[in-house]
């Protein structure tokens, strides 16, 4: 767990007298030591993946690629999301996957076989995935049956549910313009540059409120040189992000144009920005960590345990909602293999890779997008290469029995040294 900042104040001014970069520097290097990594591990793995599959492959690093790759992982990014949530307690869903795949055939159900346009087909779905996050938390907090074994229960079940739905083994196919655009158009490019620029300065003016409001209540912030490098290292990332996606893309630009950041983009951005408020500006999200890290104490505290994982599971089969209508989307068309084969594993995965502790107590939401990306790298970089489907599986294995590792020790060192 995380150590709060100590409060201190300075004795003439009545505020806080701010760290020096040295100090900064120094509490990182301990809070490392002691086992706090943070999405660090996830940071690294991805910069050297993009660099050797870079140097190996020059086709990777092309704008088309990097589009192609926001496409390729943003079912595994969002219900990853989703189920950080569950994971912050301890739990685990495994018919998120499938949950997905259903979720995805009813709206796919309603809009090509019965004609329903597209916003209330979407919200069908979403309702229907928060109906059965609902059905799932009931049964764990009220009832008591273990989260494996009811989300195991409902992955069984939830892969009849779609075949049934789907009359077997049918396919139907997507024809709604506004849901096939979800992943595979674009904005326009200047909406692009607008959407970099508004994203830098709401970054720059929350890090700057922070650092402002810690230093009226008197609390020890971080030093502003750091809060400008952190600033200026976003607005690097995004400004090159931009740049990059609205390079031509297309293969033949006689015949179409292929150029702006895809419209999946900003959505798991919204979910990202969404998520994270709720998890670190919300009383629910503090209870979830509180719940996550001791649940007798949290319930000794008056929390309402039951309610809160109930909450967490509701959220978690909404995210695998979003993420099935965007699967069906890329695909433009559901089938009985929508959310199934590695779509939970692939998810799971991701939030352990970017740095959610399958313990509990320990996550956040951009780990689900880090590790979504790590995931992301490793299945279009190898595809690039030409491996087969078996090495992809073993790699992506490693990688996550690596950050698995990786979150045990981390747990070990912060128990030694007294921060866990």
């Amino acid at each position: 767990m995380t150590v709060a900042p100590t409060t201190t104040r300075n004795v003439e001014g009545g505020r806080s007298a701010g760290p020096s970069l040295q100090s900064h520097v120094r509490e990182y290097l301990q809070r490392l030591r002691g086992g706090d990594m943070g999405s660090l591990p996830a940071i690294a793995g991805l910069v050297v993946l993009c660099l050797v599959f870079t140097l190996l492959d020059d086709a990777f690093a092309t704008p088309r690629n990097f589009a192609n790759l926001f496409g390729q992982g943003a079912q595994t990014t969002v219900i990853a999301m989703g189920l950080v949530f569950v994971l912050l307690l301890g739990e685990i869903d495994l018919s998120a996957g499938y949950t997905s795949g259903v979720c995805a055939a009813v709206m796919a159900i309603l809009l090509t076989n019965h004609g329903w346009p597209w916003y209330l087909a979407v919200l069908s779905a979403l309702v229907t995935g928060t109906f059965i996050g609902l059905l799932l938390g009931g049964l764990v907090a009220k009832i008591g049956i273990p989260s494996f074994v009811v989300t195991l229960a409902a992955f069984l079940g939830f892969q009849g549910v779609l075949l049934m739905m789907l009359g077997g083994g049918k396919n139907i196919s997507i024809n709604d313009d506004v849901i096939l655009a979800l992943v595979n158009k674009n904005l326009p490019v200047w909406l692009g540059w607008v959407l970099c620029g508004v994203s830098i300065v709401a970054y720059a003016g929350v890090q700057l409120y922070r650092a402002q409001s810690r230093a009226k209540q008197g609390l020890v912030a971080q030093p502003m040189s750091v809060t400008l490098l952190k600033i200026a290292a976003v607005a690097l990332v995004l400004l090159l992000a931009t740049l990059v996606l609205n390079e031509e893309r297309s293969i033949n630009t006689l015949i179409t144009s292929l150029k702006g950041v895809p419209i999946v983009v900003p959505i798991i951005a919204v979910l990202l920005i969404a998520g994270t408020f709720v998890l670190q500006r919300t009383a629910f999200g503090r209870h979830l960590y509180a719940v996550g890290g001791n649940t007798e104490a949290a319930r000794r505290a008056g929390i309402p345990v039951d309610r809160i994982k109930i909450y967490a599971f509701m959220i978690s089969s909404t995210m695998a909602a979003v993420g099935g209508i965007l699967v069906a989307s890329w695909g433009n068309s559901v089938d009985p293999n929508t959310g199934g084969s590695n779509v939970l594993l692939y998810a799971v995965g991701a939030a352990v890779i970017g740095g959610t502790s399958l313990f509990g107590g320990k996550g956040r939401m951009i780990d689900a997008v880090l590790g979504g990306a790590v995931v992301a790298v490793i299945n279009n970089g190898m595809g690039l290469l030409g491996y087969s489907a078996g090495v992809k599986y073993v790699v992506t294995g490693v990688v996550l029995l690596l950050a698995a590792g990786v979150d045990a020790l981390s747990r070990r060192r912060a128990a030694a040294s007294g921060l866990g």
